[in-house]
């Protein structure tokens, strides 16, 4: 029994670890690598592994990191299953096409400037159509059910409480009479957010895979982080300004809906317009809207008390069109603009922050991880001038982030979700975290519970 670590090694994204049970190989995840541009070079590159050969997928989540080159997988001759949970499989539907539009685009503006200068043609890294293929090996399950894959392998999906079927992955297997329980932690969610349930207790294991995103640092308390949204908001009205929030498409933009509704409700959000503009964001709200069954109790007796819908901020305006998200730039009064892509790496959160970035009035504000090398990074840390669509753009607008809105637990809750299984010891890899987070996390844990993790390598193979 062997497993590879061919992805999200030092790095936050591009998970991919494969597991091989006698002949058999499995896929835990496929993910894209989003960030510095020396990083998604990395998506262009052979897989360390030959897609003919693996069994099936297995899914934790449908965040592009971690499903991302599932179309490139099919193509290049995977024909097993793609299993996730049901949420899972709703998102990915979007989400997979939704990168190969991009993809497409990249590419033709690209071959636009290579053209005029005599310069070879490029291939997309994929297709609409690759994507569409891929989609059809899309199995959906259930929480908590009991998957049989292959002769040696059953998965058990349970809630990781990241993002909307969003899982941890309960992986048995077997080969010769020996078998090993390994847990695959995805992405473990920070407690505590709209909507979605708390991640679940994981149950006891040989061998584990654990994220590390923000395994250095904690996050703020709920109502501190509240306040400073407020307070924010607040100052911005006064000034005149508009406020723009860089935000993922699933997850982050109905929690930021989620907490400015709650503002509303308490007579403390300011008569700002408020704009989605993304059209992947408002297909994704409405796959929230859509999974009920994912909510936790507080949203559902909140639906049932009041009747409303608990994203209904007053003066939203969803724009889906290409005009209607032009049209955001002529309003003359104070407008709150969610957007994607939220590292600022594409979409239409470039446009917003051309137009408003210059502005010494407007505030700029971040509610997510911004990766290596990306424009959300620039920014967060002091860029004086950065360069959008090929413009310089002076940074005169006010520059916040706020940590408490995380999707990800922060060191103290990877600790606490890791606890049930300290006592069993088990062998545990760090993954999923850029080097410095990774090697602290690997710190506290060998502090905390007396387990000395390890920090593979990228496409190190161990024997379990």
């Amino acid at each position: 029994m062997r497993l590879e670590f061919h992805g999200a090694i030092q790095t936050v994204t591009g998970s991919a670890y494969v597991l091989q049970i006698g002949a058999e190989r499995f896929l835990f995840d496929c993910g894209m690598y989003q960030g510095a541009s020396w990083l998604e070079k990395r998506n262009f590159l052979p897989f360390y592994f030959d897609p003919r050969q693996i069994k099936d997928v297995i899914v934790t989540h449908a965040h592009i990191d971690h499903i991302g080159l599932l179309p490139k997988l099919v193509r290049e001759g995977f024909a097993g299953k793609i299993h996730a949970t049901s949420a899972t499989v709703d998102l990915a539907r979007i989400l997979l096409l939704d990168a190969a539009h991009i993809a497409e685009a990249d590419t033709e503006r690209r071959n636009r400037k290579f053209g005029r200068a005599g310069r070879p043609q490029e291939q997309p890294l994929y297709t609409a159509a690759d994507a569409e293929k891929a989609l059809e090996h899309l199995v959906a399950h259930r929480y908590h059910e009991e998957v049989p894959i292959g002769d040696g392998l059953r998965v058990v999906f349970r809630d990781a409480g990241h993002i909307l079927g969003s899982a941890f992955i309960q992986a048995t297997a077997t080969e010769n009479g020996n078998t090993r329980r390994i847990l695959f932690s995805g992405d473990i969610g920070n407690r505590d957010q709209a909507i979605i349930k708390d991640p679940e207790a994981p149950e006891p294991a040989d061998v584990l895979l654990i994220e590390s995103t923000y395994g250095d640092r904690l996050h703020k308390p709920r109502p501190d982080t509240m306040k400073e949204l407020h307070d924010i908001l607040a100052q911005a009205y006064r000034d005149g300004g508009n406020v723009v929030i860089p935000a993922f498409a699933v997850g982050r933009t109905q929690e930021i809906l989620y907490r400015l509704r709650e503002l509303a409700d308490e007579g403390r959000l300011p008569a700002f317009r408020v704009f989605v503009d993304s059209p992947l964001a408002i297909s994704a709200t409405r796959i929230v809207q859509d999974n009920p069954d994912c909510y936790d109790d507080e949203t559902i007796y909140e639906i049932s008390a009041s009747g409303r819908d608990p994203l209904a901020v007053p003066n939203l305006r969803f724009t889906r069109q290409t005009i209607e998200s032009q049209e955001i730039n002529n309003v003359k009064e104070p407008c709150l603009i969610i957007s994607a892509s939220g590292m600022c790496n594409a979409g239409r959160i470039l446009h917003h922050l051309k137009h408003n970035l210059w502005r010494r009035e407007n505030h700029i504000v971040f509610v997510g991880y911004q990766g290596e090398g990306t424009l959300g990074r620039l920014l967060v840390d002091g860029a004086p001038r950065v360069k959008i669509m090929g413009e310089e753009v002076a940074v005169a607008a006010h520059i916040h982030t706020i940590g408490g809105f995380s999707a990800h637990a922060d060191r103290d809750g990877l600790l606490e979700w890791m606890q049930p299984l300290a006592a069993g010891k088990p062998r545990t890899f760090i993954v999923h975290g850029e080097e410095k987070s990774a090697a602290a996390f690997a710190g506290e844990v060998n502090r905390r519970y007396g387990i000395r993790p390890v920090l593979p390598l990228w496409h190190e193979k161990v024997l379990l």
